[in-house]
Formats: C-alpha cells, structure tokens, sequence
C-alpha cells in the first residue's frame, strides 16, 4: 500500500491517459470485485478523478492486492499502454519489467525480439471477433473469457451417459462433481505440470466440442502468456498455428513460412526460434479442421524448419518431433479427431477435455457480457426459469447466443422477461452458427441435418445416447462427414482388453431436437405426415421431440434451417392439439400441451387453443420454475382465464411471483 501512496500523484497522472485500459486488466487479474468495477466504471473515463479512485480502490484492499497491481503494472502490455511508467520503476529501465523464464536467454538481442514479440501479441490479441461482428467491430477479449471447466481424468461410460441425459439442477450437479479434486479439473496454467514421476509432458492435447471455446482459450493463453501470467517460467516463446487458415494453402512450406502466416511473427522472431536455447512451445489450434489424414506419405519429413515440403509433411514433422524435437506442444481439437492426434504426438503426453461452464462461469459469463450487475442478474434468473436453456448453457457459444438476444430485446426497449427465447429458437441459432463456422467441406446441409435426425430418432426408439461405429457408418456412408461432424462428441470407452469408439450428441436435448428436425425435412409429404401420426400415438416417449417440432414450426424459425417445410405439418400439429383439447385431457397432458404452445409461441394460435380450453387444472402436479413460465406466456396471451386450478401442488412464493402478472386474467382462482 505505501508504494502506492508514495507514487499517487505520477500513477494518478499517468494512468489518466487511458483509465478503461487499466480497469480491464485490473478486473481481469481479480485484484478488485465486479460491484468495484462497475462503480469505477461509472465515473468520467480518462480523467485523474477516475485513476485515482482506482488507486483508492487497491489500497483499500489490501497490501496482497497492492502488490499484485505492481506486477501488473510492470507487465509489457501494460507498460506499452503507459510508457512512463518506465520512469516511476527504475528496475524496468534495464528491461527487467517483462516476465520472462528463469532461465532466459543469454543474447540481450534475444530478450529485445522477445519482447517485441510480447508486445505484438499483445496488441493483436486482446480484442476478439464475435460470430456476428462487423467490419472493424470487436470487444475485450477480458469483456467474454470466462474459465472453463476442464478435465485430465478419463470418465467412465456412465458417467457420461450422466452428463448427457441429466438436465437443469441435476446437470449443474453433474458438473460440480466433475469440478471437484477427484476428478481431476486442471487449470490452463496447470496444463504443462510434471506427472507424480517427475515427468513434464511434451505434448498436451485440449479436446473440446463444437462452441465449446477452444479457439477462445488459444488466444486468451497467447494474451496471457504475453502479459506475462501463464507459462511464464516455461517457455521462452509460444508460437500460434490456426489450422482453419493453413487449409488455404497449396504449396509446399517450411515451419518458419507457416509462422509467417501470423503477423506477429517476424524475421527478428524467426531468428529467436532457430537458437537452441530456447524453450518453445506451438499453440496448434483446430486440428480436426486439417483437410488431409496424416496416413503414410512417401514425402521425407523436414527436420529443419526451414525446409518446404507439402503441408502434410511438415505438420506432421512437427507434431511428430521431427523438427525442433525440444519445442512442447498444445493443440486444440474436437473429440471426434483426438485419437487421431495421439497416435502422430510423443510421449509423454496428457489428455484433457473442455467439460463447458459450471453455474459459477454462466453467472460470470453473464456479469461480463452485460457488465451491469442488475442487468446480467436479470438475464440469468431468466435462463435459470427454462430447464431446456439453463442446462445447454453449459456450451459457451449458447450463453453468447442467448447473451446477444437478450441485449438486442433490452436496446429495443422489450422486456426480456416477457419475451424469454424458446428453446428451439435458441437451438436453431446454435445450429446455424456451428454449419456456417464449423461444416466446411461436410456434404450438403440439408443432407447432413436429415442424417443426423434420423440417428438422434434410432437412438430415442432404442433409449440409446452413446452409438458405436457401426450406427455412424449408417448414419453417414460418407467417413469424413463422421470424423469432422461439428454436431457429434466422440468418447473411447475400454471393453475388455481393448477400446470401442462411441459417439453422442452434446446432450440428450440436442438429440432430441435433431429428431424433430428430421420431420420437416423429408422430401415425401405423405411419409412426413404418416411419420407424424405414428409419432403423436406414442406421445409418452416422446415429449420433448413433439415439443420442439411445435417450436419449429413457427414460421419465424424454421426458415433458418430448411428451405421448403411441409406446411401440413404444422396444421396437422395444430389440429391434433385442438382436438385432444376439445376431447379433454388429464393435468400431465395438459402441461405438455402448455409446452407445446409456448414453443410454437405463435400469439393469435396459443389464443385460440387457451379460448378451447377454458378451464386449466393442474392440481397436484410440482410446477417447476419452467412449467411456471410456460404457463405465464400461455395466460398472458388471453384476455381472460374462466379458471386456474393450483390447488395441492406445493406452489412457491418465488413461483406465485413468476405467475403474478397473468393471474388478474382469471376469472376463478383455485
């Protein structure tokens, strides 16, 4: 704390140049709460009345944080930022202000280009393009990244049997467990530790599936690790390779000619690279998406990175220690090519798995993409209302979606929480994004979704999430749809002496959706329509399929995912539900129907079947948090309820609160 209050008056004067600047990192490093952020972030930006109160703030809380704010300050990105802070620390005027291994090395030229480097990094990484960003747009990359939930232990096949059917509370419960010591969470930090042997891995692969932030992690490591706050005491220079821009070349090259590909990367950094000495480490990021198999070539593989050979050849090299034998290694891949990868990486090697968000990175998540507390609450408890949503936010890019659609209804002036996104909607904005980023070179996409609907069908028939080769092999003739299928998770389980490959959805709700997919996309009405019917007789088993074939049904969506929708599919829904309402159904019916109209979410239609219905008795039935929601919307588009029957199911004041606004509707209230 004196240090800071010895170099107020400068550090007030130099941090006022750019105060937002220093009030992300000082968030990002923890060193003050996210209610201290926003009320700093309230005050008039670039002013010494801001930066000060940021000092303020830092004394306040303690001398542990007080010294954690110097080393940040020290660090390169900060000092590029600030280049006078240079002259408020003496030490840095000797270049000792970026972190660097303990052992760096010996050339002072060398620790100049290093740093270079550093500082290009920095520049170039701290923003992120989002899916929908425009020409020039991009935010913090300090405003998104939230930590993941990664693993190292292999689970076993129960468990993640768990992990996919499991949902809302339950799910979040599996995910807990997951976090604990037990099961082995790691750290990005931690990805390079020594083994109980002593051994420091060589290789390390980061498995993670479709939206689940692997390329996010990539860069947030390559900013840290810049800045100075990973992997700094293991290597010297971290180097970045994005396989999805590698794709693009033809010709032979050299390692040094594929590194040109990044900006950063200069000659004066090539030269660094060729010295010995040197601890380095390769960031591979998105292996699965390399067009070509690594089998057998007749191409001598390069062990000089200077050497040009076809692509194949030279990434192979280098993930096979060919070249630069000494450099470590952490690539990035969707589960469906890790086995792949391992079979070309040396020993000794550790395997870890992006598990997604726990509860605690959701409502993180959320603080940072909305960034005022009240407002991210809001959102949150929105989610936490709908069991189907709250539990896909374990996938990152599901929290962005929703995130994004909740701050346009909120700068429109809609109340969110009148308006929550349905389930399917939500689906099939996460569908379109992953065929547009992540389906290059798949076969057609109508093809490719109908596929995927007709083995999400066989496994509900068959109470199957986890399908071995075999079922994939009829599912998709084509064996590269399979391998490079963004919408498919891979798992090798051990049988007996030997491991099988088996495959799943995300989560049984996505394999329930893509099941309901599938009916407005045959290309014979009359199969569609005899499909349907036989569907609707066995309604029991499956609940969710008919529930999300209502929400794509709205008009609104499903143009998103299908050229021309059978229109008698929807009528035929419409009419089956006006008939069991006419005919009258029991009180477990009658919510699923509920459901069914609040995924349709087509105003004038729910009106109509509200008005059929007349009287809604859901006694002795425990609502939950969602059938309360789906009840609301349901009420909320009627003038007039002639009765609400709620006796006998242990409704709660937070639920009563949820249904309050449409209750005045009903003329009796039981």
């Amino acid at each position: 704390m004196d240090i800071i209050l010895e170099k107020k008056i400068i550090l007030t004067e130099i941090l006022s140049a750019e105060t937002d600047f220093i009030l992300q990192h000082v968030q990002q490093n923890k060193l003050i709460t996210d209610r201290d952020y926003r009320a700093l972030k309230s005050l008039p930006q670039n002013t010494e009345t801001s930066s000060g109160e940021v000092l303020d703030t830092l004394r306040g809380k303690g001398e542990e944080a007080c010294q954690k704010f110097i080393v940040l300050l020290k660090q390169q990105c900060v000092l590029e930022q600030y280049p006078g802070l240079k002259d408020v620390f003496p030490d840095l005027r000797q270049g000792l202000g970026v972190s660097a291994p303990e052992t760096p090395p010996q050339d002072p030229d060398h620790i100049s280009k290093i740093n270079e480097y550093r500082k290009s990094i920095c520049f170039t990484y701290k923003n992120v393009e989002e899916y929908n960003s425009g020409p020039g747009e991009n935010v913090l990359l300090a405003d998104r990244y939230t930590e993941l939930l990664i693993v190292e232990r292999n689970r076993q096949q129960r468990e993640i049997e768990n992990e996919i059917r499991f949902r809302g509370e339950h799910h979040q419960q599996v995910l807990k467990t997951r976090a604990s010591e037990a099961n082995s969470r790691i750290t990005v930090d931690q990805l390079f530790r020594p083994y109980d042997d002593k051994n420091v891995p060589k290789a390390v692969i980061l498995q993670g599936n479709s939206g689940h932030g692997k390329s996010f992690t990539a860069q947030k490591i390559m900013y840290d690790w810049a800045s100075g706050k990973v992997f700094k005491d293991l290597f010297h220079l971290v180097l970045h390779l994005k396989c999805k821009e590698l794709n693009e070349i033809s010709e032979a090259n050299s390692l040094v000619d594929l590194l040109n590909y990044s900006p950063s990367f200069t000659r004066e950094t090539e030269e660094v690279l060729k010295n010995s000495k040197m601890e380095v480490l390769f960031l591979i990021d998105g292996f699965d998406e390399l067009k070509f198999s690594f089998e057998k070539t007749s191409t001598v593989p390069p062990k000089d990175p200077s050497t040009k050979a076809p692509l194949e050849a030279t990434l192979s090299a280098l993930l096979k220690g060919f070249v630069l034998p000494k450099c470590s290694l952490l690539v990035t891949t969707r589960s469906t090519a890790s086995d792949k990868l391992s079979k070309l990486l040396s020993y000794p090697k550790r395997f870890t798995d992006i598990l997604g968000f726990t509860e605690e990175g959701v409502k993180e998540y959320f603080q940072r993409f909305f960034k005022e507390e009240q407002l991210a609450n809001k959102a949150f408890d929105c989610v936490r209302k709908n069991e189907t949503l709250y539990t896909a936010c374990f996938i990152p890019v599901i929290c962005w979606i929703i995130c994004t659609v909740f701050r346009e209804k909120e700068e429109k002036g809609t109340d969110f929480t009148k308006e929550l996104e349905t389930p399917t909607s939500v689906f099939v904005h996460f569908v379109s994004i992953l065929q547009e980023h992540h389906c290059q070179g798949l076969s057609q996409p109508e093809t490719l979704l109908m596929s995927l609907g007709q083995l999400a069908e066989r496994g509900l028939q068959e109470h199957q999430v986890l399908f071995d080769e075999k079922s994939l092999s009829a599912a998709f003739p084509d064996n590269q749809t399979t391998k490079n299928n963004p919408f498919l998770c891979k798992v090798l389980q051990r049988k007996e002496v030997k491991q099988e490959s088996m495959y799943s959805f995300m989560h049984l709700s996505f394999q329930e959706f893509f099941a309901a997919l599938q009916y407005l996309m045959l290309k014979n009405e009359k199969e569609a329509l005899k499909k349907l019917r036989k569907l609707l007789g066995n309604v029991k088993r499956f609940k969710p399929v008919i529930q999300f074939l209502f929400g794509l049904s709205n008009k609104a969506l499903h143009s998103h995912l299908i050229k021309q929708p059978w229109p008698s599919i929807q009528a035929h829904l419409q009419k089956w539900l006006l008939n069991l309402l006419k005919s009258g159904v029991n009180e477990k019916d009658m919510l699923h129907l509920l459901h069914c109209l609040y995924e349709l979410h087509e105003d004038e239609f729910v009106r109509r079947a509200m008005g059929v219905w007349g009287k809604i008795k859901l006694p002795y039935i425990t609502l939950t948090r969602t059938d309360c929601w789906v009840l609301l919307y349901c009420l909320q588009c009627c003038p007039t309820i002639k009765s609400l029957n709620l006796r006998y199911n242990h409704i709660t004041a937070e639920k009563l609160r949820m249904l309050q606004p449409a209750l005045s509707r009903c003329e009796e209230l039981w």
